[in-house]
């Protein structure tokens, strides 16, 4: 099939490999456009162009995806199909409907539960034991459109939302070669969504991440393995913000300590014991703003918390 492929991070390159080891033709890729990273805040180019530029494929990058120009560019390129996965643009109608079959999206999670952008952290967040893969149509509401296609997965005690975006990016893969297969034997039925059932997952905030102590060590847990890597959950310690990650909750440790205050520095386990509104959370890695993230026993060799220290 002919495949126009629209994506920008990581979370997208398995599906474009895959599109590729099955023989699709991608006639192009259309990601975002280059922007500045890093402390020199140089041009960087996103992981799907990367990838396309290895494969030499045609790189399309536009500010806006839609006007009389680039629909011409489209229409030449004859794709009977476009395939769209984390491309970070909501898409017009006169876009959607170039292609023959029209345009399908790879969502990370079992729509409609949690549309939006962030579907892969907020179901840690909320403290969901599932989530999994939905290929769908694109439709103009917010991941609103037919259901083509869905697979189930679990979501570990301990997992990180970079450990679930990694598996559900390897998964969705496999999800979409399945849609695509069936299309193509015209035996794939469409599914309209139960939309009174629908969940948000939206974009996350700056204020979003910040940990609120006040919360139980359960809740505490979940929200920082729901925030890494990015944007990292974090508090205040003294005059600077630290991100802090690998919490283990310890929700039958009781105190009467205000909640954020270090009760221990345990070098057993290489973390910091901090007290929750309910029980208290042990952390092993921290950040802090310019700094490489680093253990709690290396941040120790040089100016890290003590016990009574407060973060807020």
């Amino acid at each position: 099939m002919r495949v126009l492929f629209w994506g920008t991070p990581e979370f997208a390159l398995p599906s474009l490999r895959a599109l590729l080891g099955e023989a699709h033709d991608v006639v192009a890729v259309v990601t975002q456009p280059d922007r500045p990273a890093g402390r020199g805040r140089k041009l960087r180019a996103p992981p799907v162009k990367q990838l396309a530029l290895e494969e030499k494929l045609m790189v399309l990058q536009p500010e806006q995806p839609y006007g009389a120009e680039f629909l011409e560019t489209m229409r030449a390129l004859d794709a009977e199909i476009s395939v769209v996965v984390a491309y970070g643009q909501i898409l017009k109608r006169e876009v959607l409907d170039v292609p023959g079959f029209g345009t399908i999206n790879v969502h990370a999670s079992l729509l409609p539960g949690l549309r939006g952008a962030a579907p892969i952290n907020w179901a840690i967040e909320r403290g969901h034991d599932e989530t999994g893969v939905t290929i769908m149509r694109i439709a103009e509401r917010l991941d609103a459109g037919p259901i083509l296609h869905q697979v189930r997965e679990p979501i570990t005690d301990e997992e990180t939302a970079s450990d679930l975006a990694t598996r559900l990016s390897e998964l969705g893969a496999e999800a979409l070669i399945e849609a695509l297969a069936l299309m193509e034997m015209d035996s794939i039925e469409e599914e309209e969504q139960e939309h009174d059932r629908a969940t948000y997952a939206p974009k996350l905030t700056r204020e979003d991440a910040h940990i609120d102590w006040i919360r139980s060590a359960v809740e505490l847990g979940r929200h920082i393995r729901a925030l890494d890597s990015k944007p990292g959950a974090w508090s205040r310690w003294h005059d600077e913000d630290i991100k802090l990650y690998r919490p283990t909750p310890m929700p039958d440790n009781a105190h009467d300590a205000t909640p954020g205050t270090v009760l221990e520095h345990s070098d057993a386990d290489g973390g910091l014991l901090i007290a929750c509104g309910s029980g208290a959370i042990l952390v092993r890695e921290v950040k802090l703003a310019g700094k490489r993230r680093m253990t709690v026993a290396e941040w120790a060799r040089g100016r890290g918390a003590v016990v009574g220290d407060l973060f807020h």
